[in-house]
């Protein structure tokens, strides 16, 4: 039989919680490919943040340990230290990383950690409802801005990329998109090349990846990528920032 394709072993065949057309399951993916082809599976350990990836230890077929809300990178400075032989890697929502998270990714990036920290922004918190995140675009409706983000009463979107590039800490910083085939298959190329540098011992890799969220945008699927392209990129521009 001529196999042209065959589902990564890194990918547990379980069905998940994301909501339909959300692109977290891409990126599940993604990773999943990553740690397989550069035969880091059995040696990777991720750090699950709170948020919609909360329960992404039931997707990927390596070592996880839950953080709690915004903590993900001080887990993943503990257990990269401690386990030096280990390629650690947190994933992380906007809400929890540009928020109650931030110091804690500044400082790690500071520190120059060698871990990956996958971050996705998709301009809204997830789980809790869809309320206003620090990404959140100028006029952006959501559950807690009903008329729009306000500029002069919430300030301008937090661009995190643009902030992490002044720490000289940052052996790889990039920003990436799931909008189109052409553009997961750059996230899949950054992604790699991240988590590349930290097996090699390199230090902090960063990735930022804009997604979308369906269900809290009220948009069908079609729009909310046609969304990204017209909204998210124009606001929170692609990309390699450190290399």
């Amino acid at each position: 039989m001529n196999i042209k394709f065959k589902p990564s072993e890194a990918i547990i065949d379980v069905k998940n919680h994301y909501c339909p057309g959300c692109t977290h399951g891409i990126i599940n993916n993604i990773i999943g490919e990553v740690l397989e082809e550069l035969n880091i599976l059995n040696k990777s350990i991720g750090i699950a943040s709170v948020g919609c990836s909360v329960l992404m230890y039931d997707y990927l077929n390596c070592d996880f340990i839950s953080a709690s809300h915004g903590r993900a990178p001080a887990v993943a400075t503990a257990v990269s230290r401690l386990l030096k032989d280990r390629v650690v890697f947190t994933y992380q929502g906007d809400g929890d990383l540009a928020a109650i998270g931030m110091s804690e990714i500044i400082h790690a990036a500071l520190r120059g950690e060698n871990i990956v920290v996958i971050f996705i922004n998709n301009c809204t918190y997830g789980m809790t409802g869809g309320q206003m995140a620090p990404t959140t675009l100028k006029g952006q409706i959501t559950e807690t801005t009903p008329y729009g983000r306000e500029v002069d009463s919430h300030g301008p979107p937090v661009k995190v990329c643009e902030l992490l590039e002044t720490i000289e800490g940052i052996r790889y910083l990039e920003r990436v998109s799931t909008h189109n085939v052409r553009e997961v298959m750059k996230a899949k190329k950054a992604i790699k090349k991240a988590f590349e540098y930290v097996k090699n011992g390199e230090g902090f890799s960063f990735v930022e990846i804009l997604s979308i969220c369906p269900t809290n945008w009220r948009k069908n699927i079609y729009d909310s990528l046609k969304w990204v392209e017209e909204n998210m990129v124009k606001e929170f521009e692609l990309k390699v920032f450190k290399d």
